[in-house]
C-alpha cells in the first residue's frame, strides 16, 4: 500500500523537484507513519485473549476501517496540498498548490484553465496588468495571502509569456560569481543539459517554505534544472 501511495505521489502529484519544494516527502512520511502505527496501536488497545472469536473479528474489522479512514483522509489532504502550477510571476517563478487557489475564482480563468491539473503540475504565467487599479487590487490580494500566480483571472499560457521570461531572467555568469560554494552543482546541471554558460539564464523560484533557483534555456525559455540554492543568499 505504501509503495502504491509513493508511486502516485512521487511520479504524478509530487514529481521532482516538488517532492522537496512542496513538502511531498514530508507529507508521505507522516501519512505512512500514522497509518502504519495506527493499526498495531489500535489492535493493542482492543485485543484480549479472553475475547470470543466473533468479538475479536468485529474489533479487527473496526481497526481496519479506522486505518482505511485515516488513509483516505490523509490522501485527500495530500491531494489538496499538491502542486498544480509552476507560475511565472513578473520576475520569478512560484509553485502554486491546489489549496492556494480560491475555488470560487476558477470560473474567472481563461479557457483551458478553469479546472486544476490532477496529473501533475503544469507551467503557467501571470499576464500583464491591464491598468493601475488592477495592479493595486493584485497587491492587496497578495498581502492577504493570495499570490499573483494563484489568481485564475491572471493566468495565461506560459508559451505566450516566454519573451517576458527571457527579458526578466539573468545571465548565469552573475549567479556563478554570487554562489562560489555551489559552482559544481550549477555547472553539472548545465553540462547535463548539453548547454554552454552563454545559453543559460536563471530566475528565483519561490517554494512552499524557501527559495530555489530555476535554470532556463536562453533560446527557448524552457526550465531545465531546479537547484536548491537561494538566489538571494550569499
Amino acid at each position: 500500500m505504501a509503495s502504491l501511495i509513493a508511486a502516485l505521489m512521487f511520479f504524478v502529484w509530487y514529481p521532482e523537484p516538488y517532492r522537496s519544494l512542496s513538502g511531498g516527502l514530508q507529507l508521505f512520511m507522516i501519512l505512512v507513519l500514522v497509518d502504519v502505527t495506527l493499526g498495531p496501536c489500535a489492535t493493542l488497545v482492543v485485543s484480549s485473549p479472553r475475547k470470543p472469536a466473533r468479538e475479536w473479528r468485529t474489533d479487527m474489522a473496526l481497526v481496519v476501517l479506522l486505518q482505511l479512514a485515516a488513509l483516505g483522509f490523509g490522501m485527500w489532504t495530500v491531494y489538496q496540498a499538491r502542486p498544480v502550477y509552476l507560475a511565472f510571476e513578473i520576475d520569478r517563478f512560484r509553485t502554486i498548490h491546489a489549496v492556494d487557489v480560491p475555488a470560487s475564482w476558477l470560473s474567472r480563468a481563461p479557457p483551458g484553465f478553469q479546472s486544476l491539473p490532477i496529473l501533475g503540475p503544469k507551467r503557467v504565467a501571470v499576464r500583464p496588468f491591464r491598468d493601475e487599479q488592477e495592479r493595486i487590487n493584485a497587491t492587496l490580494a497578495a498581502l492577504s495571502g493570495v499570490f499573483l500566480g494563484a489568481r485564475p483571472d491572471l493566468w495565461m499560457p506560459y508559451e505566450d509569456a516566454v519573451q517576458r521570461v527571457l527579458e526578466e531572467a539573468k545571465p548565469i555568469e552573475g549567479f556563478l560569481s554570487q554562489q562560489p560554494a555551489h559552482h559544481s552543482l550549477i555547472l553539472k546541471a548545465i553540462e547535463a543539459a548539453k548547454l554552454t554558460q552563454g545559453e543559460v539564464l536563471y530566475l528565483p523560484l519561490a517554494g512552499r517554505q524557501d527559495f530555489w533557483t530555476v535554470l532556463l534555456n536562453a533560446r527557448t525559455g524552457e526550465p531545465f534544472a531546479y537547484l536548491p540554492i537561494d538566489p538571494y543568499g550569499p
